[in-house]
């Protein structure tokens, strides 16, 4: 008999309206992945409630500029629908579901309907291009925890990474041409391509975590299939907190580049593959007005992926792959010991340093 496949999709999530968010913080800082030093334990819930009480005013007006709530649940569930569809078209018998770490649905909720629904195969799909602690392998965790509370035993495998799949850079490609034509008769020298990624502290780079090197290698990627002749960076944004964190940030590039009289940014969202708070507000509001009052004429910013059709043909290419029994070459940050049934970090092997 055929497997009935649960593909489970694995995203951050967002507040549903203005009144989520304090909730939606704490859960955010409730995360052992995220808040973690000696004697966490002990202060981590103090902490959470304190940072999401003082953060929470501020955030949620933030969302009442981008109309609100998060759009991040509905266009997730497009690209749940999309990649089912593809599926299905393919004969798999699957059936896609949502998990978000910090907001509906959760885990939990999905590992019981799991557990309910006669699947006999799960695959753990994370909308996480680049894999990094604080988000796949947070994830990862929890999961696993839910599975022990819930008694769920249902043979699983996991997708990594894919820094460089097919169908990510693909129509990664594809959005960067689009939002080039806005600029037009514009000399291609003179536009700034600014590649932003979510910043992680520097501290997980130098515990291991991949996180960096795979996002220089999916930059490197994307420039060589585009072929384009602008000049480029990668920068990290959404920094929070005392800690040193990667660099260069989107804020100071922009600033380095409007004082030395660059006038056209092209702003491209490489690691969010749904559009949120961080690309439309702090990118297309925030990092929009700074730039503008610094002299820049043009500030583009491109769209996420949200459910663009190559980068769904690349996640149904990630999942058909394993179904089949195939190693991709875009899995591979994470290793499975004999020894251990928890994930061990290590630097991808396949991907040039």
């Amino acid at each position: 008999m055929a497997d009935r496949i649960a593909v489970v999709l694995f995203q951050l999530g967002g507040p549903d309206s203005t009144e989520a968010v304090e909730p939606f913080l704490y859960n955010l800082f409730m995360d052992p992945d995220i808040i973690d030093f000696p004697l966490a334990f002990l202060a981590r819930k103090p902490l959470a409630r304190f940072i999401s009480r003082k953060r929470s005013v501020k955030v949620a007006e933030n969302y009442r500029l981008i109309g609100g709530k998060s759009p991040i649940l509905d266009l997730t569930r497009r690209q749940s629908d999309a990649l089912e569809r593809r599926l299905r078209e393919s004969g798999m018998d699957a059936t896609t579901f949502i998990a978000m770490r910090y907001w509906h649905p959760f885990t939990k909720t999905v590992v019981r309907e799991i557990r309910n629904g006669g699947f006999t195969r799960i695959i753990l799909l994370p909308l996480y291009p680049q894999f990094s602690r604080a988000t796949t392998l947070s994830s990862m965790n929890e999961w696993d925890r839910e599975c022990e509370r819930q008694g769920l035993r249902i043979p699983t495998q996991y997708v990594c990474c894919y820094p460089a799949g097919e169908g990510y850079v693909g129509a990664l490609v594809e959005n960067i041409n689009a939002l080039l034509e806005r600029f037009r008769g514009v000399d291609p020298a003179s536009i700034d391509l600014l590649f932003s990624a979510h910043g992680v502290p520097v501290s997980y780079i130098a515990k291991g975590d991949p996180y960096q090197m795979q996002m220089e290698y999916t930059v490197r990627q994307v420039m060589a299939a585009g072929g384009w002749t602008s000049p480029h960076r990668l920068c990290f944004q959404s920094r929070v907190g005392p800690m040193k964190w990667l660099q260069p940030s989107l804020v100071e590039t922009v600033h380095q580049l409007a004082a030395t009289g660059r006038k056209n940014l092209a702003v491209i969202p490489v690691a969010f593959v749904t559009d949120h708070i961080e690309t439309l507000h702090e990118i297309n509001i925030d990092v929009r007005r700074e730039a503008m009052a610094l002299g820049v004429e043009r500030f583009e910013l491109m769209p996420a992926l949200n459910d663009h059709p190559k980068y769904v043909d690349g996640l149904a290419g990630l999942v058909t792959d394993l179904v089949r029994g195939e190693d991709p070459v875009r899995t591979c940050s994470l290793l499975w010991g004999a020894d251990t049934d928890r994930p061990r970090l290590r630097l991808c092997p396949r991907i040039p340093r």
